[in-house]
């Protein structure tokens, strides 16, 4: 059960109201998440913007996806793998390939580079070595790309917390932090 009020449409402010009828119109659903962010408005801007500058960023789509999902699992947020993983096979991953990504890998060489650079960023709240930075680069990222990866890592985590927090509940097909990755 939520801990914090999920704001609805029907029940939004008219700045509320105007955030979640956006949600709405681009995504189909609002997901408990955003309406919890919701409370806030300046909140849910804020986020909203960052994700949509992240959205444009140079990483593939599925790489991104494939941050989250590691970064869901190493946090134990339920929600977040929940999304992600109907966000990441919508996007063309398969389940072995989420299966790797919650376990800090990907199957592709380049991906499993930028995800365990990015498990290195969640588990070392960003003290990374200079040899894990060196991976990263050796695989062929770029620093633009780098600090994409960074700033996935820092929304995901921010989604965590907030997922975590509240005890959102789940709005995608459930996801067990504990089906796929031991």
């Amino acid at each position: 059960m939520n801990r914090i009020k999920v704001v609805t449409q029907d029940d939004a402010t008219p700045d509320q109201k105007e955030l979640l009828d956006a949600i709405q119109g681009k995504l189909g659903m609002v997901p408990n998440f955003l309406g919890i962010l919701a409370q806030s408005p300046d909140a849910l801007k804020a986020f909203l913007g960052l994700y949509g500058i992240a959205e444009s960023g140079h990483l593939e789509p599925q790489t991104r996806e494939r941050i989250a999902l590691a970064i869901a699992q190493g946090n134990s947020c339920e929600y977040c793998l929940s999304a992600h993983s109907a966000i990441g096979s919508k996007a063309g991953l398969s389940g072995a390939e989420m299966a790797a990504n919650r376990q800090g890998s990907s199957q592709d060489a380049k991906a499993a580079a930028a995800v365990a650079f990015a498990v290195a960023l969640n588990t070392n709240l960003g003290d990374v070595t200079q040899a894990e930075l060196d991976a990263v680069r050796g695989a062929g990222y770029g620093d633009a790309e780098i600090v994409e990866i960074i700033t996935h890592v820092g929304m995901n985590i921010l989604t965590n917390l907030i997922g975590k927090a509240s005890r959102v509940d789940i709005d995608f097909p459930k996801v067990s932090l504990h089906n796929e990755a031991a």
